[in-house]
């Protein structure tokens, strides 16, 4: 079965026979049976653990790590969408109970009978099983340690505190091939196009902003460059290659919309003299390739090095005429049946999330390409928070904002502490997509 965004699932296992004898005993028609050809069978045949995700949960983020760690042990999960928030059912194993009760996560146990009822529930309401079934290889790009960076990366938080191993990648890893390695890449709060994140006019005399200016021109010079630019923009390249080739991508804030900048602008140079010491090409928006891009297209370019923005892709002055006390956003609601998938990406125990502002916040709707799907959106503007699309083999989803519990993060503010923010609606939508690349797939037929 394919779902919309062209991601092709399964969920198609045999319910075990002690379930089905519940089944019996409870009286329920026999045509259930089909219904368990269709649901994800239980883990096992006795006992499961159910992880509800709904407001009974006591910490939302760390469940995903224990769903995440159950993958690692090789026992399969099921993320039951929009059961009780996106609950996730697995094996009865003692190391899980032990993990469980150590990071303050809410469970219950749940027979052969529970289970039954779970699955006749699914079955009748906007609900579905999906199987994870293997721990996804996640990379996150990031400058090396001897680059000191004046903000934190809203996805490093979560992995740490959900207990989610990771490793980091940059440029010289990523033009290595090294991609080919990882089954899922973050881009965080990065500037693709060689601008240094429009930073000039307020930091152009801050010791990290001369130091991370210097360490990207000399690794741009090792590695054949003439021009930052340059070596960002092959960067930007391998990464559409291996999204192609059946990667996930997810980037937040600026990590967004200069990715799709840089891809669109090629070998053309659209930055400003204070940035390569020459000045952009003159017809640098008229060259702008946007079939090279994932998600926008028609954007126009900002190459005013005094102005804090790249492009008309995004719209934080509205977020910030609003204020923290009027900014939200609401999740769409998808059919978990017919779209598994971005129904995945928007599980919560909310559908309406406090707004968080970032260089990239909102993404302008008229610049989207008509294939990019919402995930979130502002109610009654051109605002949009959250988007998802395919991409060859492979799937990218952009979420706009940079920490989801620091409403204006701005440089040189301290990491935020999830330990006080442990059902952060904004960061499950982060850990949703860290477990996305689990669910099984199906080859496509030809």
């Amino acid at each position: 079965m394919a779902d919309r965004s062209g991601v092709f699932l399964t969920w198609g296992r045999r319910a075990p026979a002690a379930v089905m004898q519940a089944c019996a005993r409870q009286g329920i028609a026999a045509a259930m049976a089909g219904l368990f050809l269709l649901a994800a069978g239980s883990t096992s045949v006795g006992a499961a653990l159910l992880i509800p995700m709904d407001l009974l949960q006591t910490d939302h983020l760390k469940a995903y790590g224990i769903a995440f760690q159950a993958l690692e042990m090789g026992t399969d999960v099921e993320w039951l969408l929009n059961y009780r928030g996106g609950a996730f059912l697995m094996e009865d194993r003692e190391e899980l109970r032990r993990a469980m009760l150590m990071r303050g996560v809410f469970f219950e146990a749940a027979g052969a009978g529970e289970q039954a009822q779970i699955y006749q529930e699914i079955e009748e309401h906007n609900m579905e099983v999906i199987l994870l079934e293997k721990a996804p290889r996640i990379a996150v790009y990031v400058p090396p340690a001897t680059v000191t960076e004046p903000w934190d990366d809203a996805v490093i938080l979560a992995l740490e505190y959900a207990d989610i191993p990771y490793d980091t990648v940059y440029d010289e890893a990523i033009q290595s091939g090294r991609l080919a390695a990882y089954d899922w890449l973050h881009l965080h709060h990065e500037d693709f196009t060689g601008q240094y994140g429009k930073f000039y006019a307020s930091f152009r005399h801050a010791a990290w902003y001369q130091n991370r200016k210097a360490q990207a021109e000399a690794s741009a010079q090792a590695a054949g460059y003439a021009k930052v630019w340059q070596h960002k923009h092959a960067t930007v390249q391998r990464i559409r290659e291996y999204v192609a080739r059946g990667g996930f991508l997810f980037a937040m804030c600026s990590g967004c919309d200069t990715y799709d900048i840089a891809l669109a602008a090629g070998d053309v140079d659209i930055v400003d003299v204070v940035n390569d010491g020459d000045a952009p090409d003159p017809r640098a928006q008229e060259r702008l390739d946007f079939s090279r891009c994932l998600a926008f297209e028609d954007f126009r370019l900002e190459v005013n090095p005094f102005i804090y923005e790249f492009s008309n892709i995004d719209m934080s002055d509205y977020s910030r005429l609003r204020g923290a006390e009027a900014d939200f956003f609401v999740l769409f609601e998808f059919s978990a049946k017919e779209d598994p998938v971005p129904t995945m990406l928007t599980q919560c125990h909310v559908n309406m999330l406090n707004g968080f502002m970032g260089q990239t916040t909102s993404f302008n709707r008229e610049t989207l390409k008509p294939a990019t799907l919402v995930l979130a959106e502002v109610p009654g503007t051109e605002e949009v928070r959250y988007i998802h699309g395919s991409f060859g083999q492979g799937t990218f989803t952009f979420l706009g904002g940079h920490d989801p519990e620091d409403y204006e993060h701005r440089v040189g503010d301290p990491p935020t502490q999830l330990e006080l923010h442990k059902s952060s609606p904004g960061y499950r939508l982060i850990l949703n997509n860290i477990l996305f690349p689990a669910a099984k797939k199906k080859e496509r037929k030809t």
